[in-house]
This record gives C-alpha cells, structure tokens and sequence, in this order.
C-alpha cells in the first residue's frame, strides 16, 4: 500500500465524488474518471486483490496485513467520494427524470452517441472479425431496447443482478454503469430508491455491486487484456444499437401500474415535431451538444495528463 498523507486521500475523495457523479448519469463512465484523474490502474489492481486468499493472510498475519494487501485507505477513500456523490446528486436527477425528462434525455442521448466514437476509436485495428462483432452487438442491443421493460424491476434478485453489471460497466472506460441500468429498466427504481432512502433496496444493489466487482470484474479484465479489439468492438456496437432506447422524444403507447408506481410498458420515437407538447428543440439540441462534447473535453484532459 502505498504511504500517503491525509490531503491525498481527500483529494481520492474528490475524485470518487467525480466517478459518483459520472455513474448516476447515463453515458459517462466511472472508470473513465478514474482514467483521467490517474487512478485506473490502482482501482483495478487493488479490486484484484480481494480474493479467497485474504483469509489465510488474516489468519496468519492480522487485519492490518490484509488493509494493506488490498489498499484499504485507498479503496476506503475512493468509494466514501462515490457514495456521497450518488446520494447527493439522486435526488436532483429523479426530479429532472419527471419535470424535463425531453432536455434530460438530450444530454444522456448527446453524451452516449459520443461514446461510440470514444470507444471505437480505442480499436487498433478494424478487420472481418471487429466488424462483424460490432454489428453483431449494435443488432442485439438494439433488438433488446425494443423489449418492454421488465415487469419485475422492482423484484431484489433483478436489482442485484443490475447492481452486478452495473458495476461491471463502471470500471471500463468508456462505459457508464447508471446507462446500463437504463437498458435493464432499473434506473429510474434504484435512483427513487437512493433518493427516498430505501435501505434494504439500497443494500441489495450494493451486494450486486460487490458481486460483481469480485466475479464478473475479473472476467470482463481478462478479455479487455486478452481480446482487446474485439471486446472493444462488442462495446462499441451496443453502445450504438442502444441510442434507440434514449431518444428523447418518445409517445407513451402502453403504461400499466404496479403499486403506486406507473410502467411505461411500450412506447414508440417520435420526431420532436410530432411530440405531445412543447419540443424544446433548441434547448434539447443545446443539451446534446454540450454531453456530445463533454467526452471529448475529457479525453484532452486524459490527453495532456
């Protein structure tokens, strides 16, 4: 573990606040915060070290050896930053999800089409193979966009499960864990969920996320190092096939109530000069400007760093 004073670790504080705020918005990536800010591969490398070999370690040497086996400081401080920021900023965004859902949208839309070209550009070399998995991946995300949601995105086995890929996304530049949770339907419940301090929904997704940092996190590495180009091309390809499920402009077709909550069950894109009220249009194609070109500010600052 590495020696370090108090101000470093508020200062890993911050940028856990910075990745929390890029994981509650669907498009931007915790991990490519964690990229930018120079802490990637120390994320990665001490997430890796939590294993079933801890426990000879605590049995042999203590506690403390295996605090520092797993960069205890570092990881305590780093997800403090996270956790403050997801519950500050929940409430704000569930708001912004029923009051300007239109201009809300936008932005998400604008940040994710930049990310295709953010992620795509990372392949080194577009052959047959790339290719075909890229197609392969925009045809199944999009296929899976046109699905209704899922009546039981309330259930807790399928909030875990979305707090397990959730998580998995969040640590690969480049792909936003809060976007993957509006694939699954379960954005908008886990959000209502942090901002009305539902505990037992909020432990539930954190197991998930633990689960899948332990599990599916090193599986997800293991192609990243060995299959890099095609799993690039796999990521990019979803990203793409999913803009359909972000369109800011859509018409309610279908809603059906569980509780007193209403599911939009199926719904169609429009154009903005076929929805139901005031478009917003300038102010709509403004927001997508700014998230388009948000990902790009942030890959110079990678840049010069």
């Amino acid at each position: 573990m590495k020696s370090r004073r108090a101000l470093d670790y508020l200062f890993i504080t911050l940028k856990g606040m910075a990745m929390g705020a890029a994981d509650v918005v669907p498009g931007v990536s915790g991990g490519t915060i964690a990229f930018i800010s120079g802490i990637y591969e120390e994320l990665i490398s001490s997430i890796n070290s939590i294993d079933f070999s801890l426990l000879k370690t605590w049995k042999n040497d203590g506690f403390k050896a295996v605090w520092n086996k797993i960069n205890g400081n570092f990881l305590l401080a780093l997800f403090a930053g996270i956790f403050i920021s997801v519950f500050s900023l929940a409430k704000f965004l569930s708001w912004l999800l029923e009051n300007q859902p239109v201009l809300l949208w936008s932005f998400f839309f604008g940040l994710v089409l930049a990310s295709v070209f953010f992620v795509g550009k990372e392949i080194q070399k577009w052959n047959f193979g790339t290719i075909a998995v890229f197609v392969a991946g925009a045809i199944v995300a999009f296929i899976i966009t046109e699905l209704p949601p899922n009546e039981n995105v309330e259930s807790l086995p399928y909030l875990f499960l979305s707090g397990a890929l959730a998580v998995c996304a969040m640590i690969l530049p480049g792909i936003s864990g809060a976007f993957i949770l509006v694939l699954l339907g379960s954005y908008k419940t886990i959000l209502d969920g942090v901002h009305e301090r539902d505990i037992q929904l909020v432990v539930i997704v954190a197991l998930g996320a633990i689960f899948g940092l332990l599990s599916f996190a090193r599986i997800l590495k293991w192609m990243f190092n060995h299959y890099k180009s095609l799993t690039l091309a796999l990521l990019t390809g979803f990203i793409l096939g999913s803009l359909n499920k972000i369109w800011p402009w859509k018409k309610v077709l279908e809603t059906k109530t569980f509780g007193d909550k209403t599911i939009v069950i199926d719904e169609m894109n429009v154009w903005p000069w076929d929805f139901e009220g005031e478009p917003q249009l300038v102010f709509a194609i403004l927001l997508a400007v700014i998230g388009f070109s948000l990902i790009f500010i942030l890959e110079k600052t990678a840049s010069r760093k």
